[in-house]
Protein backbone atom coordinates (compact mmCIF):
# COMPACT_ATOMS: atom_id res chain seq x y z
CA UNK A 1 0.00 0.00 0.00
CA UNK A 2 1.40 3.48 -0.31
CA UNK A 3 0.53 6.96 1.05
CA UNK A 4 0.85 10.02 -0.45
CA UNK A 5 1.50 13.01 2.33
CA UNK A 6 1.89 16.22 -0.15
CA UNK A 7 4.48 15.63 -2.85
CA UNK A 8 5.75 12.98 -0.75
CA UNK A 9 5.05 9.19 -1.11
CA UNK A 10 5.96 6.46 1.01
CA UNK A 11 5.22 2.70 0.80
CA UNK A 12 3.95 -0.19 3.62
CA UNK A 13 4.05 -3.56 2.17
CA UNK A 14 1.58 -6.24 3.52
CA UNK A 15 2.55 -9.75 3.34
CA UNK A 16 -1.39 -10.40 4.10
CA UNK A 17 -2.51 -12.40 1.81
CA UNK A 18 -6.19 -12.67 4.07
CA UNK A 19 -9.49 -11.11 2.75
CA UNK A 20 -12.88 -10.19 4.32
CA UNK A 21 -16.00 -8.81 3.29
CA UNK A 22 -17.59 -5.47 4.55
CA UNK A 23 -20.67 -4.29 3.81
CA UNK A 24 -21.74 -0.29 3.00
CA UNK A 25 -24.93 1.18 5.34
CA UNK A 26 -27.29 3.73 3.67
CA UNK A 27 -24.49 6.62 4.26
CA UNK A 28 -21.94 4.77 2.22
CA UNK A 29 -20.03 4.06 5.82
CA UNK A 30 -18.06 0.38 5.78
CA UNK A 31 -16.59 -0.86 8.75
CA UNK A 32 -12.61 -1.83 8.27
CA UNK A 33 -12.23 -5.71 9.83
CA UNK A 34 -10.23 -5.27 13.61
CA UNK A 35 -7.31 -7.21 11.66
CA UNK A 36 -6.49 -4.67 9.16
CA UNK A 37 -6.98 -1.37 11.29
CA UNK A 38 -4.19 -3.43 13.79
CA UNK A 39 -2.31 -3.62 10.71
CA UNK A 40 -2.64 -0.71 9.49
CA UNK A 41 -2.36 1.64 13.02
CA UNK A 42 -5.68 2.87 12.13
CA UNK A 43 -7.49 4.49 15.14
CA UNK A 44 -10.82 6.21 15.63
CA UNK A 45 -10.76 9.39 13.64
CA UNK A 46 -7.99 8.28 11.14
CA UNK A 47 -8.19 10.50 7.99
CA UNK A 48 -8.15 8.43 4.92
CA UNK A 49 -7.39 8.93 1.38
CA UNK A 50 -10.20 7.54 -0.87
CA UNK A 51 -8.87 6.79 -5.00
CA UNK A 52 -10.67 5.76 -7.73
CA UNK A 53 -8.86 3.32 -9.38
CA UNK A 54 -9.05 0.61 -12.28
CA UNK A 55 -9.33 -2.08 -9.93
CA UNK A 56 -11.69 -0.68 -7.53
CA UNK A 57 -11.87 1.95 -4.69
CA UNK A 58 -8.12 2.14 -2.90
CA UNK A 59 -8.21 3.55 0.94
CA UNK A 60 -5.40 4.57 2.45
CA UNK A 61 -5.57 5.72 5.84
CA UNK A 62 -3.50 8.42 6.57
CA UNK A 63 -1.75 7.53 10.49
CA UNK A 64 0.69 9.21 13.03
CA UNK A 65 3.17 6.41 12.69
CA UNK A 66 3.07 7.53 8.83
CA UNK A 67 3.35 10.99 9.45
CA UNK A 68 6.28 10.28 11.96
CA UNK A 69 8.00 8.54 9.73
CA UNK A 70 7.94 11.61 7.48
CA UNK A 71 8.88 14.05 9.84
CA UNK A 72 11.84 15.65 9.19
CA UNK A 73 11.86 14.61 5.16
CA UNK A 74 11.04 18.11 3.97
CA UNK A 75 13.56 20.80 5.07
CA UNK A 76 13.11 24.72 5.43
CA UNK A 77 15.30 26.61 3.82
CA UNK A 78 16.50 29.58 5.81
CA UNK A 79 14.85 32.64 5.21
CA UNK A 80 11.31 30.39 4.09
CA UNK A 81 8.22 31.85 6.19
CA UNK A 82 7.29 29.44 8.94
CA UNK A 83 5.21 26.94 8.53
CA UNK A 84 2.09 28.28 10.30
CA UNK A 85 1.95 31.33 7.90
CA UNK A 86 2.21 29.08 4.89
CA UNK A 87 -0.43 26.77 6.44
CA UNK A 88 -2.76 29.70 7.71
CA UNK A 89 -2.53 31.04 3.84
CA UNK A 90 -3.46 27.73 2.49
CA UNK A 91 -6.26 27.45 4.70
CA UNK A 92 -7.52 31.06 3.55
CA UNK A 93 -7.15 30.17 -0.28
CA UNK A 94 -8.92 26.86 0.65
CA UNK A 95 -11.75 28.90 2.29
CA UNK A 96 -12.37 31.16 -0.61
CA UNK A 97 -12.42 28.33 -3.00
CA UNK A 98 -15.01 26.55 -1.06
CA UNK A 99 -16.80 30.21 -0.57
CA UNK A 100 -16.84 30.28 -4.32
CA UNK A 101 -18.33 26.86 -5.30
CA UNK A 102 -20.99 27.61 -2.36
CA UNK A 103 -22.05 30.52 -3.44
Amino acid sequence: MSYLVGLVSFSSVSTTTKTDSVWFTTKGQVVIPSWLRKQFDIEEGTKCMVQATPDGILLKPVTAALIKKGRGILKRQPGDKPLADEWATHKKQEKELEDRHAG
